[in-house]
């Protein structure tokens, strides 16, 4: 049975990208660079660390270590980046080499071994392993904004925009859903595409 591995995979990746823009999006461009504490870093800094990683991990994905000898990841944890302007384009640079990678693979291509740090595994272990660390780092990327935007320090005119069911908002939302007929659906399918992006 052909599996749509890949599809679903590549849409929980879109929706992440989506979640860490959107947080992105409600932030001051001085609020990038906050560390919230001295065990902490940066919006910067940890979009920094992501695009490190995925280009690193996704560039010839399935002929060479995913731990690439040009990749500098220390380096991710400093401030290197100045500008909101200079963020996005490394922000940007990461999820373009993780989608061409992923949408120019075959289900073929799954049971494949890649290596990262001479570790083998198969392809898909590699993605799912991915799948749960961005992710977290994207988390980390709302949490941090959501505090920013809550603190006494904020502009006047910034609210948080919830990124899921806003809060007292549940039961509204079940009842939106479950008033619409049974579908077979991924569940980023509404979300994506209200928010279309070029990705």
């Amino acid at each position: 049975m052909e599996t749509n591995y890949l599809a679903s995979a590549i849409k929980q990746f879109e929706y992440y990208k989506l979640l860490g823009e959107k947080a992105l999006d409600q932030l001051a461009d001085e609020q990038l660079f906050i560390v919230p504490s001295v065990e902490s870093n940066s919006i910067a800094v940890i979009v920094q660390h992501l695009s490190g990683n995925m280009v690193s991990r996704w560039t010839d994905f399935l002929t060479s270590d995913g731990e690439k000898e040009w990749r500098k990841r220390d380096a991710e944890f400093e401030e290197v980046v100045k500008t909101k302007i200079e963020l996005l384009n490394v922000w940007d640079k990461g999820w373009s080499t993780l989608f061409a990678t992923l949408k120019s693979l075959s289900n073929d291509d799954l049971g494949k071994i890649i290596y990262i740090r001479n570790q083998g595994c198969t392809a898909q272990d590699a993605i799912n392993r991915q799948l749960a660390h961005y992710p977290y780092h994207v988390g980390q990327m709302v949490y941090i904004a959501k505090l920013l935007v809550s603190l006494p320090a904020a502009k006047a005119d910034q609210q948080w925009q919830s990124l899921s069911i806003p809060k007292n908002r549940s039961s509204e939302y079940n009842t939106d859903k479950f008033s619409k007929d049974r579908s077979i659906q991924h569940f980023t399918d509404e979300i994506l595409k209200k928010n279309k992006k070029d990705i």
